[in-house]
């Protein structure tokens, strides 16, 4: 099935419906983020001309293979979301590392097509889904500097490991997966919503979610453009319940080993800005919320790697090293 115009020949070098390239020696599919984003703004306007329901099978005809989007996977809100209420002070900085995949430490999943997308639990190439408990994790992202107005038009990538405490892109076995890792698009309203699984307790950290917050979809193509760079934290009654499913196996005692959020190597100098709300359980799944204010008048500085350990034992430093191998849990 066709999804959209062939690329075209010009004496300025290819174009697909009328937009250069800005990889002209790749395939439509492999263009990037900046590129899908566009593509989806400009599938989106067919919407408002023909009406949603003529639209909604424009946009079917546009999914499946080779990257391309569809609907259900790039819309930023969901039934099984919840907005947060906007914050009222600017997100802590914290690590992007070791295991970012956003140019900073070795591979840039944010080169990829197809990154843009809801749904994470599976990577890119629609292969290996992770396993683990359902979350429907929501960020409202507020503009500081506008009056802490929902922040439209801005870009999050986010990322954590897996039931495993195992990174894909990095751990070993892995390396060839980019599942738990996706962008998004904050709509009118700020918020964008991912559909992922609560990520595993890892030996040396409190189990977190990472995310880097972008001005605009253009430049969420390495960590070099963020804006913003943060973690979420989870309450420890939600841990206790959820690492009793088989999925976790050596999670509740990596928890235990940490004891607190207080002595957590990143949350332990304070986490109320970045503690997320949680409802649900572990068969039905759980919806999240964070607020996050961002100031982007503040130098962004992501923080070096955390000394804690890492996922199967030791972090990676920043910039390199070698990648971590699958825990033994």
């Amino acid at each position: 099935m066709s999804t959209g115009p062939e690329p075209m020949s010009t004496p300025d070098g290819p174009t697909y419906d009328g937009r250069p390239l800005p990889r002209p020696t790749e395939d439509v599919v492999d263009q990037g983020v900046g590129f899908d984003v566009t593509t989806l703004v400009t599938r989106r306007r067919v919407l408002s001309i023909v009406g949603a329901g003529a639209g909604s099978l424009a946009l079917a005809a546009c999914s499946g293979s080779s990257g391309t989007m569809s609907a259900s996977t790039t819309s930023s809100t969901s039934t099984a979301s919840v907005a947060a209420a906007a914050a009222t002070s600017e997100i802590p900085n914290e690590t992007n590392g070791p295991y970012p995949a956003d140019g900073t430490n070795g591979v840039n999943v944010l080169e990829e097509s197809g990154i843009v997308r809801s749904d994470v639990t599976s990577s890119l190439d629609g292969g290996t889904t992770a396993p683990g408990v359902p979350l429907s994790m929501t960020f409202t992202v507020t503009d500081l500097t506008n009056n802490n107005s929902p922040f439209a038009g801005a870009a999050v990538y986010m990322w954590h490991c897996n039931a495993s405490g195992e990174y894909s892109m990095y751990s070993e076995g892995i390396e060839d997966e980019t599942y738990l890792r996706g962008v998004q698009v904050v709509d009118s309203t700020g918020t964008v919503t991912f559909q992922t699984i609560v990520p595993a307790c890892y030996s040396g950290r409190w189990t977190h979610i990472h995310f880097e917050v972008y001005p605009d979809a253009s430049s969420a193509t390495t960590a070099d453009n963020a804006i913003a760079t943060s973690q979420v934290a989870f309450p420890q009654d939600m841990l206790d319940t959820v690492f009793q499913v088989d999925t976790y196996a050596g999670s509740a005692e990596n928890l235990a080993q940490i004891g607190s959020l207080d002595n957590d190597n990143v949350f332990g100098d304070g986490y109320d800005l970045e503690m997320g709300t949680f409802t649900g359980d572990p068969t039905s799944g759980y919806v999240g919320s964070l607020a996050v204010a961002v100031d982007t008048t503040t130098e962004p500085t992501a923080g070096a790697a955390p000394s804690g350990g890492g996922a199967g034992g030791g972090q990676a430093p920043m910039g390199g090293g070698t990648p971590p191998a699958a825990p033994s849990n």
